[in-house]
Parts: C-alpha cells; structure tokens; sequence
C-alpha cells in the first residue's frame, strides 16, 4: 500500500455529515484496477454460464443445482476472494470481495444468499475470531468449496434482538467439550453445510458465545435438520431450521472468547449489510436491461411503449437509483478498505485491522443495506410493471426477481432496525467526540435567527449549486436531529418514529453526496461530454431527495417541535431546501431513458 494512501486524510464513519470530501477522494467503479476489471468479466461470464439460463430451474427449488454451481465458484477462486492467502484464499482487497459479491449475486437471489451465506456469516468469523489452530483447520475448507458453511444465531425468540438466545452450552464433567442444546431457524445453507457458527449461552452469561460445530451427516453428533421452509422468494436456497442436542463441541472449538458471541454476531452484520447493497447492484442491472429490452420490443398503439413517457420515467428513475447506489457503495468500500490498510501498517493484525475498518464505517454500512435494498424492491417492482401482465407471470424473470428482492428488507437486520441504528450511532459518535456534531449543529442554530443572505452565487462551474444545495440539506438534517437530541437526550431512541425520519434524511444525504462526487470526479477527467448522462442522473436523484428530506424533516418537526420553535424551523427548512434554479425533471428523465432504450440496455 503506498504512503500516500495511508497519509491521507480519511473521513471517519459518519464525518461525510459535517466534512467536505473532495471528488478526488472517493473511489468509484470507474476506478476499477485492471485486475479487478478482470475478476469482473470473470464472474459475469460464470453467472451467464452457469446461472442465467438456469434460472427455471431455480425457481423449483433445485437444491442441487445450487450446491454444484456453489463448488465450482469455489473452484474458481470466488468464494475465497478475502481469505487471506495462507489458508488457500486469494487474500484480495475489500473492493473486490465487494466487486465479487455485486457482480455474482444478480441473476438468482438462490445463488445471491448461498454466496453471502457462505463466505460472509459463515468463513468470515472464523478468518476474522479464530485461532490461528481454526483457521487452517477449517479456513481452507471453506475457501476452495470443498465445504461449505452456514450461521446459526436466529432462534424463535431471538431476531432482531440477537443476544436473547436461548440456547445452551453445557460444558462437561472432565472440561473437555461443552454440549450445546436448542433450536436454531431461517438457516441459510443448512441443507448441504458442513461448518454451523452456532450461537449459545453457557450458563447465565449476559452475552452468548460462538462455537464452531462441524456437521457430519453420517455421524450427526445430535443434529438433526427440519424439513426445506417454503419462502417466497429465494426457492433454490437451503433454509432449515437446525436443532442441537446435547451435540458435543471440543472446548477448543470456542470461537474468540466465553461471551464474545454478540460482539462476533454484530460485527459480521456489519460487513454483511454493506456485502449485501453490493449484492442488489446487478440484480438491478439485470432487470433494467430486461425492462428496456421488453419496453423496444412490446409494441402498442403502433408505437414501441419506451416511446411513452409514462414508461421513460420508470426505466429513468430505475437506472437513477441504481447508479446512485453503486456510487454511494463503491465510496464506502473504497473508504473501508483504506482504513485496514492504515490499521495494518500501524502494527494490526489483518483480523484486528478489518474488523475495526469494518466497525468505523457501520454508519454508512447501515445506509447502504436500506438504501440499496429498497432501490431494488422498488425496481423490480416497476419491471414487473412495464413487462404488464406479461410480468406477472412466472415465464418472465420479473416476477422471481420482485419475490427474490424482498428478503433484502429482511437480512442483516430489518431496514427498521438499520435506520435506527444509523442515527443512533451517529449521535453516539458524536457523544464520544469522533464526530463533531455540536459545532455544526449549533451555526446552524444560530443562522435560523441570523438574516439569510439574497445573493446569488456564480453557479457556472459543474455542480456547483448542488453541492451548496447539498450543504444546505446537511443543515437540514443538524437542525431536526440536533433539536430531537436537546429535547429528548438518551431518551431520543424511544422516539422510533422521528429516529427513522432523521435516518432517511442521513441515507439521502450520503447517497446524493455520493453520486454528485462520483460524476464529477468522472466529468474532470473524461471531459464533461462524457458524462452527460451520468450528470442528468445525479441531478434527477437531488431533486427526489430534496422532495423527500423537506417530507421527512416536516414530519419530524410538527411532530416534536411547537410554537415559535416550530414556525422558525419550517422556516429554516424551506430555506434550506430552495433550489435557485429548479431543474426540468421530465427533460432529464427523458434524456437518460432515451439512451438506454438506444442502447437496449443498462448502460452506464
């Protein structure tokens, strides 16, 4: 790793909020190395091999089909893309396991789910907790496809609130192997993995502790499987719930420390929930290819309906949030794998360098997996939409992929509990001095009572208007959550409702920053002209993010702010929400869709 990289100054988690970032840096996918490039024609030729003309057969639940096509990625080097080098992986950056992730996820959410199942929740907290004894036991394994792995923290009563297990483990008379009882569901992998992390409590610790169990079907050591769930969505995809009992696990198949099991599972939530936007970027592309595909071909009224504005609005707001999503993760995993390397030349050890690298982005982890994920619900959703009836049957690929989408909104933690967790984070950061919140909230504070300047700025520069108006909507977000956080202090987490607003404001935020950086990094060094389109959408995805702030920051605060406090900050938000020069919104939407129906694809 260079010195520059590791001299420069990298936001911390959450500073995107009262930092400016220079275009030059942030990492976008026009950035891709040579190598990377490679890997991603490598992966894309695998899935349009393997999986794509397969897809029926996912979709009637062919288990089989996913575990063959799962050894020969593992074959081929993508499942070991992050293990290190010396436990057989390929020991490659944080961008490209994000590269390999986007790019091998889009055609079945089946494939989607056993990929993110097996190489992030399942070989990551061994690689990044493990002895160095378990790692070479189990890491190579795992790597090469030779097993597989699977992830057993969710019990009836224990979802979104981890750490309520009820699971034991028992350790036995002579201290050398503890028996772990209980029942585990929503297992992803269960039907044909080898390695479970299984989650339990020995006696009546606070926290849970992790165990590595091995699953040997001929010895089954108290493990028995329930029958395949039957799930919307996602058909191909082993889901079974796991019960344990009185399985005997050796002592020394502890994973980290007694009680370190909620630390595992929260940390591997956070690399999964940014590994997860990445895999919906190309479930889009897919879809949006196809709609354009369909929108040429379905002629009515004499009259291709991509000719109809109607249908030009979907593909362009469609191809809209895609891009921006793809900006905004490419950013974050860019800033991610920095933040290793610097750790790493401090003297950490790789585990310890990625997993506080991974712990300083949460923040923006957590945006991504809400972001995206809804981004893509929502596309496959308007697939289905301009596909007409047509989409509604299971012969086209929008129906499977509208029902594979909607579990995004699920894994990792729900979106619900995603936005909450953002926001609360952020407040925490800044409680603890990481983020410097205060300053900036109270200028703000301070300029709703000032007099507001009347000047207009000199707006001839690309984005320039943008760029302050974006300013203006990193004020909006101080204004409601600075004022939220003085009224109700530690109290503010009981407020859900108005912690989810301030969360959407945040999400807008760092996706519009991040699109607007991207496009303009792209435009200095391409020339403007070759971004024309690339400069419609990030303007498009402004516009709908003002719309949606000024909702949300509203909503906010009539809902806790009254009287002449009230009256001033709807004032202070219409203010900092005012475009001097609106943009043609219909004029974009038809500029970036009549480019992708001239290309017949998603092509930017």
């Amino acid at each position: 790793m260079s010195t520059e990289t590791v001299n420069k100054d990298i936001l911390r988690g959450g500073q995107f909020l009262v930092k400016e970032t220079k275009c030059e840096d942030v990492f976008t996918p026009e950035d891709f190395s040579e190598e990377q490039q490679m890997m991603k024609e490598s992966v894309k030729e695998f899935i349009d091999r393997e999986v794509w003309p397969n897809k029926e057969r996912f979709e009637k639940k062919d288990y089989a089909l996913t575990e063959e096509v799962m050894r020969k990625a593992g074959e081929l080097g993508f499942l070991g893309i992050s293990v290190p080098e010396a436990y057989d992986g390929m020991g490659m950056g944080f961008v490209s396991t994000m590269l390999v992730c986007d790019y091998i996820s889009g055609a079945t959410g089946s494939i989607a789910t056993a990929f993110g199942a097996h190489t992030g929740i399942g070989t990551m907290p061994i690689t990044l907790y493990g002895t160095e004894a378990q790692k070479k036991k189990y890491v190579p394994a795992l790597a090469m496809g030779e097993k597989f792995g699977a992830y057993c923290l969710t019990e009836p009563g224990a979802g979104s609130d981890a750490n309520s297990g009820k699971t034991k483990a028992v350790l036995s008379d002579d201290g050398t192997h503890y028996l772990i009882s209980g029942q585990k569901m929503w297992i992803s992998n269960a039907g044909f993995a080898e390695v479970f992390i299984v989650f339990a409590r020995i006696e009546d610790d606070k926290n849970i502790t992790g165990f590595i169990v091995e699953f040997d079907r001929e010895n089954p050591n108290g493990i028995t499987l329930g029958e395949e769930e039957h799930k919307l969505g996602i058909h191909s995809s082993s889901t079974r719930q796991v019960f344990f009992s009185e399985t005997k696990v050796p002592v020394e198949n502890m994973l980290s420390e007694r009680g370190n099991g909620f630390k595992i599972a929260m940390n591997a939530l956070n690399v999964g929930r940014i590994k997860l936007a990445a895999a919906c970027l190309d479930a889009q592309r897919r879809v949006i290819t196809e709609a354009t595909k369909y929108a040429n071909e379905r002629v009515q009224f004499k009259t291709p309906i991509a000719k109809f504005g109607a249908i030009k609005a979907k593909l362009a707001e469609m191809a809209t949030a895609c891009y921006v999503g793809e900006s905004a993760s490419y950013r974050a995993a860019k800033n991610i794998e920095d933040r290793i390397a610097i750790r790493e030349s401090e003297g950490n050890t790789h585990q310890e360098a990625e997993l506080k690298g991974v712990e300083e982005y949460a923040i923006e982890c957590s945006i991504l997996k809400v972001k995206v994920s809804e981004d893509t619900q929502k596309c496959t959703d308007e697939g289905i939409q301009i596909f007409g009836g047509m989409g509604f049957s299971a012969d086209t690929p929008m129906e499977s992929a509208w029902r594979d989408a909607r579990i995004s909104r699920i894994y990792e933690g729900t979106n619900e509990i995603n936005r909450m967790l953002a926001v609360g984070m952020l407040v925490k950061k800044g409680m603890k001095g990481h983020v410097d919140l205060l300053g900036p909230a109270m200028k703000v504070a301070d300029e709703l009572v000032g007099i507001p300047s009347f000047d207009i700025p000199d707006y001839s520069e690309l984005f320039s208007e943008e760029k302050e108006l974006l300013g203006k909507l990193k004020k909006v977000f101080l204004m409601v959550a600075g004022s939220a956080v003085q009224k109700f202090g530690p109290q503010l987490e009981e407020h859900q409702q108005l912690l989810m607003a301030a969360s959407d404001i945040l999400i807008e935020i760092y996706t519009v920053e991040s699109s607007i950086l991207r496009t303009e990094k792209n435009a200095k060094r391409f020339g403007e002209d070759t971004q024309e389109l690339q400069i419609a959408m990030t303007r498009l995805n402004l516009f709908n993010a003002v719309e949606k702030i000024s909702t949300k920051a509203k909503e906010g605060i009539v809902s806790f702010a009254e009287g002449d406090e009230q009256r001033m900050m709807l004032m202070g938000l219409k203010r900092f929400t005012k475009y001097a020069n609106m943009p043609n919104v219909v004029a974009l939407r038809n500029q970036i869709a009549e480019k992708m129906t001239a290309e017949n694809e998603y092509c930017f």
